[in-house]
């Protein structure tokens, strides 16, 4: 986090990373912090076979993912699961059907910057397969896939890899 040197507030080149969460400036008093962000997962479930989507996009382009990002201000986890997923795949989705089934830490690298998150999981379950429009910029690719044959080297996050290290054992 050392790409920040200049103090937003006198602008002095003067600013200190703390290497965990806080930015500081000597010379005025001046603290900025990296505070948590919030972000969703949903795994979109049929049977014993699951959604997932291919990052067309750094960070881990190319790894599967699960649907989902970041919460906006003001909006609930429920309502960013609704909006990504209409996003993504152009899914409507009913927010009374999503279960919630646990939180994990994650560190979301984009340009140079360690964004520390806390994932919430979400499971919402399908009645029918479906298929979207690919046309979307965030994904390469989407495929249902069973539980069993889920390769965790294929997943781009560690916390969605943890995720599916548990969710794989109780099923």
């Amino acid at each position: 986090m050392k790409i920040l040197k200049f103090c937003p507030n006198c602008g002095k080149e003067t600013l200190n990373w703390d290497g965990e969460k806080k930015w500081s400036c000597p010379e005025c008093s001046f603290n900025l912090y990296n505070n948590v962000a919030g972000a969703v997962a949903v795994i979109i479930r049929y049977g014993d076979e699951v959604y997932l989507t291919r990052r067309n996009q750094e960070p881990k382009k190319g790894k599967l993912d699960l649907a989902g990002g970041f919460v906006d201000p003001k909006e609930s986890a429920e309502n960013t699961c609704k909006r990504e997923l209409y996003e993504e795949l152009e899914l409507e989705i009913d927010i009374k059907n999503l279960k919630y089934l646990t939180s994990l830490p994650n560190v979301y690298q984009y340009k140079e910057i360690d964004y520390n998150t806390i994932d919430l999981f979400y499971e919402y379950n399908v009645s029918e397969k479906f298929d979207v429009n690919l046309a979307l910029s965030e994904i390469s690719e989407t495929q249902w896939i069973k539980i069993s044959e889920i390769n965790l080297d294929d997943i781009a996050f560690d916390s969605q890899k943890t995720f599916f290290e548990n969710y794989i054992k109780n099923i």
